[in-house]
């Protein structure tokens, strides 16, 4: 009876105690390093705005202030972000520092040169990514140590998220040096815009990460986070795409600095969601033997492998050398998913998570692509004289959008689950990516800033 009595009043200390953290103010959860962290960031933005003040309108006045809160928020919300905005400033200061005022040093200084510069850090970032792939697939396969070694993947991921966001602090410095007249936001042509999809892909993965509890996922999601970088390596290479360019006039405002982020939160939780689709469907059809019924691979497989043959032939009429490495990879990438796809499944989370984590990804891209064809409209309204004129890009846009409301619309009203939902979620990221990249390539209009 005292040991029953004694579980008793144990089980109802817990949970006292739970409810009084529960009850517990949103400010008094806060450590000291969060207070902290937080005077930084109000020190920086208001020493940022006394001192550039006169070189923003009120607009862009406007937007710096809103970010100092957003910023604090967001690292509250996420501690890890503190680590990470700290280790950025830092570098991107000791590469501002090391200008001097003079681009010509980014060849001079050693750390310029290999680390630091927009374009060394960059080239960190694709190699760290293509690393942390390579790691998350082993960690599939491993037998006695997968978990250190997702680890390491892991890991390899917020180092990449770093130099990217390194890469594009310095960028935004480089740009001004060439002339006050040239300085913008790196977030103007499909080079610029590769980078931030890589490194918000990846920063909202590792959310997804921690908050599950499970790296099995960076396998698949790192696969388009992977291509992403081969076609922005591919583009480095044959437009010497990381040549920094004047704005083209339509460009020259305040609205991209909202539009273009958002627009691509979206993009990135949207191939997030699509890549956990692939992902369920193979936990799906682990122990089928028909090979006709595997179509998620073959799909996948028609997609990576048709790509090169989309994307652009050398001049003497065949393949490049580079789209045929890439082809080959892709196929050998297919073919060893296909082959292992009972060991897959098995590291896989539950279908509940799965279809947990998609849901949440759309959900959060459907949010930011909305405001984000909501700046749209009103850059439009600003540049054009029009909220809305069906253009190819826009018109697309719309497709997008609907395709994702329509989703979210079936999950919440109908209770849309399973096969069909990822399906669906797979189908989204074909039209998304058409809207991103192909209109760049098969079609014109006002939006025709980064063709190929």
């Amino acid at each position: 009876m005292n040991a029953v009595s004694g579980t008793r009043n144990e089980t109802l200390g817990r949970a006292s105690a739970d409810a009084i953290s529960l009850n517990v103010g949103y400010f008094a959860r806060r450590t000291w390093f969060d207070w902290l962290f937080a005077l930084g960031v109000v020190v920086g933005g208001l020493f940022a705005f006394v001192r550039y003040a006169d070189f923003m309108d009120v607009y862009e006045k406007s937007i710096l202030l809103a970010t100092i809160p957003s910023v604090i928020w967001l690292a509250w919300f996420w501690r890890p972000l503190q680590v990470l905005m700290l280790v950025v400033t830092g570098l991107s200061l000791g590469a501002i520092f090391s200008y001097q005022g003079s681009l010509e040093r980014a060849e001079t200084v050693f750390w310029l040169k290999y680390f630091l510069s927009s374009q060394s850090a960059i080239l960190w970032m694709s190699m760290l990514f293509f690393m942390a792939t390579g790691f998350y697939w082993v960690g599939v396969f491993a037998k006695g140590r997968a978990q250190e070694i997702e680890q390491v993947a892991s890991r390899l991921v917020w180092v990449a998220v770093t130099m990217a966001l390194t890469g594009t602090m310095v960028r935004w410095y480089e740009s001004y040096l060439l002339g006050a007249d040239i300085g913008h936001i790196p977030v103007s042509n499909l080079y610029e815009v590769f980078v931030l999809f890589c490194w918000m892909t990846a920063a909202f993965y590792l959310y997804f990460e921690a908050q599950y509890k499970t790296r099995s996922l960076g396998a698949f999601v790192m696969l388009v986070i992977s291509a992403a970088v081969g076609f922005l390596l591919w583009y480095t290479v044959v437009r010497q795409a990381h040549e920094i360019q004047p704005l083209v006039p339509a460009l020259k405002s305040w609205w991209m600095k909202l539009h273009v982020p958002a627009n691509f939160i979206g993009y990135g939780t949207f191939a997030i969601a699509a890549m956990v689709a692939f992902a369920y469907l193979i936990k799906q059809q682990a122990t089928e033997t028909r090979w006709y019924k595997l179509a998620p691979l073959w799909l996948l497989g028609i997609v990576l492998c048709f790509e090169p043959l989309v994307f652009r032939r050398s001049a003497s009429g065949g393949m490049s050398d580079y789209w045929a490495v890439y082809f080959g990879v892709s196929a050998l990438a297919v073919a060893g998913i296909l082959l292992a796809r009972k060991q897959i499944a098995a590291k896989l989370p539950s279908f509940e998570i799965l279809d947990d984590v998609m849901y949440k990804s759309i959900a959060v891209g459907f949010a930011f692509f909305t405001i984000a064809t909501v700046l749209g409209a009103l850059w439009a309204a600003e540049a054009w004289g029009g909220y809305w004129s069906w253009d190819p890009k826009e018109t697309w846009a719309l497709i997008v959008w609907l395709n994702y409301a329509a989703w979210l619309h079936m999950r919440l009203m109908k209770g849309l689950r399973g096969t069909v939902a990822a399906w669906w979620a797979l189908v989204g990221l074909a039209i998304t990516t058409f809207a991103f990249i192909g209109v760049n390539m098969f079609l014109s209009g006002l939006h025709s800033y980064g063709s190929l």
